[in-house]
Parts: C-alpha cells; structure tokens; sequence
C-alpha cells in the first residue's frame, strides 16, 4: 500500500517536529543534546556497518579524537567556534584515512580487530599527551558563538545541534540512495560480482570509511562543545561497543533504526536512576531501586532481548513486519 512507503517520511517529520518542540515540552537541552550527538554518531556507524557490512571496532578514536582536537583549537589556540568543528572534522578524517587505508584490504574480524588495533594507538597516545590532560580530561572548552550568534545559552545551542544533525542525516539517507550508495550496497552483498563488473571495491569501501569517519568526528566535536570537556571514555574500545550496540538494538541498516538506539541507551545512562524509583514505586518492589548501580546489567538484558526477539533491530523489525515479512522473533 501507498501508506507503507511513505510512513518512514511520516515518521521522521512526526520525530522533526517534536525535537524542534522537545525544549518547550519539558526536555532537559542538554540531555536532547548528547542524544543527538550520539545518534549521529551511530548513523554515521551504520553508514559503515549497515549499508557496506564493514563492522568497525575503532570508531570511538574518530568520535573522541574529534573532540579533543576541537576542544584544543577552542581553549589553546583561541579558534572560533566553526573553525574548531572543522578542525575536528579534519582530524577524524586524517584517522580515517590511515585506518580505512590499513583496514579496507581485508574483511570480516581482520577489518574489525585493525581498526581495534589502531584506535587503541590512538587512546593510549591521548592517555599520555599533554594537551589532553590525561585522565583529567580537556577541561573548560568554551562554545564561543556562530556567525555573530552566542551559543552560551542551552535552547540556543540545542537548535544549532539539531539543525547539524538533521542536515548530516538527510546528506547520509541521499548518500546511500545515490549511484554511489547502491554500488557501496553490491559491494556489500556480493564483492566478487561487484569486482568482476568493473568496480573497485576498495576504493568505494575505503570512500565510504572516509564518509563514515567524517560524520563520527562532526559527532564527537559538537560533543565535546555541548558538554564543555572531552575525556578518555570517548576514545576507550568501550565508546565502540557502545555505538555498535546503539545501533544493533534500533536496527542495522535502517534510517531511523540508529537514532532510536541512540535514544534508548542515552536514556538509561543518564535516567536510570529515575527509572529505577519510578519503578520501586509504582510496583512495591525494592529491587528496583539496585537498578541505579546496575546500568550495563540492564543495557545488556536490553540487547539480549533485541538478540531473541527483534534480530532486525526494532525499527528493522517493524519495517519487516509492515512489509508482511516472517518476524525474525517467530
């Protein structure tokens, strides 16, 4: 039916319009903040990992080393503002490059475990540089302004983010619907065919690596602006799984798949504790409240859950039952 086509769209204009109203409706800015910037930088993962099938393990040297870089233009050199985004950018994609160049040459677990590899070169590197003060962290990066605009108020800055996020997820959706995108998608599901019809498949893998990289550093650089530091987490292999999970539990190869994992696991890091009380509350039983300290246990019953029951993701899931396929779950 007609609908079914276009219910994506309805869907993400229904999503649009309620971030645009999310300050108003009682959203903290900064927590829609941080989903946003997690969300792109899950799309951007799923650039990667959903639409070429390169699962990479190293993400989070691009999301953090953009955040550092950017954080150092702003504090120590005194950059404006979209100078210090850019300089980040610049600095995922010099990663990028090295990583894709290394990496794209091999598949499966090789590809995952050098991009591991390379972003560990990278934590430990910012573990015992100066600039980035260690396990302190970069402390104090101020927001500047944007074109004559301040961005020291929250709402301010919360409509700057969205706009960046919006216009990078719609560049993503055209990327991945254009010749290039469809040829990333061959490659994917067959690469010998691809190869044998005339297309380097190392030079499109490696262009949307690139791609990819370049989106998780813009991530990491309006984060490290909206919380004002950058810190090791967001280089660790553990800001990897992270993303990787983000995606996995709202559906791998989905456009709006990503931005609802990111939702949910942003969600429960920052709000577990409410969650927990409202639950010891509403049901009587004490347990609950031991959720507060128990956040990874609970983002991990979430993915095994998703694992059983919805192996498409949950928007994959959804989109395979409307389009009247078997439910991965049954």
């Amino acid at each position: 039916m007609l609908w079914r086509t276009r219910l994506p769209a309805y869907v993400a204009w229904v999503l649009l319009l309620l971030a645009v109203a999310a300050p108003w409706l009682g959203l903290y800015p900064v927590l829609g903040m941080r989903m946003m910037c997690f969300a792109l930088f899950a799309c951007a993962f799923n650039l990667l990992a959903g639409y070429a099938g390169l699962i990479s393990f190293g993400h989070a040297a691009l999301f953090g080393g953009a955040g550092y870089l950017t954080g150092l233009a702003l504090t120590s050199w005194g950059w404006p503002t979209p100078a210090g985004v850019l300089l980040g950018v610049l600095a995922a994609l010099g990663i990028g490059l090295v990583m894709g160049v290394l990496a794209v040459r091999r598949q499966g677990i090789y590809f995952s475990m050098i991009t591991l590899a390379l972003a560990q070169i990278v934590y430990f590197y910012c573990l015992q540089a100066n600039f980035t003060g260690g396990e302190d962290g970069l402390q104090g990066i101020p927001r500047g302004s944007l074109f004559g605009l301040s961005l020291q108020s929250d709402r301010v800055m919360y409509y700057v983010v969205l706009v960046v996020f919006v216009a990078s997820w719609w560049f993503m959706r055209r990327v991945v619907n254009s010749p290039f995108g469809q040829v990333m998608q061959a490659v994917r599901e067959n690469e010998p065919r691809a190869v044998s019809l005339g297309y380097r498949a190392n030079r499109y893998k490696l262009g949307v690596f690139l791609l990819s990289a370049a989106f998780a550093g813009l991530a990491g650089a309006m984060k490290a602006l909206v919380m004002g530091f950058e810190t090791l987490t967001d280089v660790h292999w553990s800001t990897s799984g992270l993303v990787i999970l983000m995606t996995l539990v709202g559906g791998l190869g989905t456009d709006l798949g990503p931005i609802l994992g990111a939702v949910i696991i942003t969600v429960l890091e920052e709000k577990m504790g409410t969650i927990s009380r409202f639950l010891e509350h509403s049901t009587g039983i004490h347990w609950f409240s031991q959720l507060n300290d128990s956040v990874s246990m609970v983002i991990g019953a979430i993915f095994v859950l998703c694992v059983l029951l919805f192996r498409r993701g949950i928007v994959g899931e959804l989109r395979a039952r409307l389009r009247g396929a078997q439910p991965s779950g049954g």
